[in-house]
């Protein structure tokens, strides 16, 4: 069993260092101008020192705040607990009460804000940050009555989430619209996704590595395995376990064998080529799975491009588990925020 330690900022009750510049004109020179009391709400001090200073050069006078304190009255230490006792399942509601346990006062919209506030600044870092391999896949999540499709991207270099959007994954055209942004601004270059056949195309507009899930070919192309042992002759059996073992090794030839295959695999003289022929299924999952053989061993090429999509994954499954506990977003603004909140790993 893991432990996850979160570390939150510290505060520092006061300071001695001094500032290096004026926020006004950035001169170097300064007069300590006096010492204030500040109260502020956290969850260990009740209040800090901090001193005012007065420009040499251009007159103004200026507050210098202690280590993890602002203008405002909470602490940078105090707003990011908040976000976490939400990210953790508590309502905005619940973490105010949570506060009102260690004699702090915090209404519910406050917790909003903040969550609002680390959600921008979430998206501030991520918006120009290099990324190389990106998971995408979609899911459903409820908002304003029903449940809404997005379209969820991961970084799998740290497993964090770059973006969620409004975007079905069925939609080859509005999954590019969406996506064409982000890969000319962080610099991807491979994609890994399930085997929606959409996805292929889509790296294929944007010239794309592509990388299939290794754990999703598997699990359909077994279970299509399984049901042609109990409908094809059992002349054609000897086939169904070479397309296993095939699977199973994955070789960086597998294309070309796949493809010999189909060639054998003929369809029977005065019988319609109908797609519940058991023969013509097989001969279709041949040619399926040889025209997208390189998007299964793409990861051969390179270590830091995962064979499957577990990253994307569990930050969908982490988005999912915050999501029952919320009545329904109202607005795409709040499920975003929500969401990439809630899929980010805490550490």
């Amino acid at each position: 069993m893991s432990i996850v330690v979160l570390k939150l900022p510290a505060v520092k009750r006061s300071t001695e260092r001094r500032p290096k510049e004026c926020p006004y004109c950035q001169g170097g020179i300064f007069q300590r101008w006096g010492r204030v009391k500040k109260p502020v709400r956290d969850t260990k001090l009740r209040s800090v020192w901090l001193y005012r200073y007065r420009c040499y050069e251009c007159g103004r006078t200026f507050r210098y705040y202690p280590e993890g304190c602002t203008r405002a009255d909470q602490t940078e230490r105090l707003r990011l607990f908040a976000v976490i006792c939400w990210r953790l399942g508590l309502s905005y509601r619940g973490v105010s009460t949570i506060l009102s346990g260690l004699k702090i006062r915090l209404c519910r919209m406050t917790v909003w804000r903040n969550a609002q506030e680390q959600a921008g600044q979430q998206e501030h870092c991520n918006r120009w940050k290099p990324v190389r391999v990106l998971g995408l896949d979609g899911a459903y999540v409820l908002g304003w009555g029903e449940k809404r499709p997005v379209l969820v991207a991961v970084d799998l270099g740290n497993g964090q989430p770059i973006a969620v959007g409004y975007v079905d994954e069925h939609d080859p055209y509005a999954v590019q619209r969406w996506l064409e942004p982000l890969v000319q601004r962080m610099g991807v270059s491979v994609i890994v996704t399930d085997d929606l056949m959409m996805y292929k195309w889509v790296a294929q507009r944007l010239g794309l590595e592509h990388q299939i899930c290794q754990f999703h070919v598997r699990r359909w192309v077994g279970r299509t395995l399984k049901e042609l042992q109990v409908t094809l002759p059992p002349k054609w059996l000897w086939v169904v376990e070479e397309i296993q073992e095939l699977i199973d090794t994955l070789p960086s030839h597998g294309d070309k064998r796949l493809y010999a295959l189909w060639k054998q695999v003929a369809v029977p003289w005065g019988k319609a080529a109908s797609h519940l022929n058991p023969i013509t299924q097989l001969r279709d999952l041949l040619i399926r799975l040889s025209e997208t053989w390189t998007s299964f061993c793409t990861f051969y090429s390179d270590p830091a491009i995962p064979w499957t999509n577990n990253g994307t994954e569990q930050v969908i499954g982490r988005m999912k588990m915050r999501a029952r506990t919320v009545r329904g977003y109202k607005t795409w603004a709040g499920m975003q925020t929500g969401l990439m909140l809630a899929g980010t790993k805490l550490e």
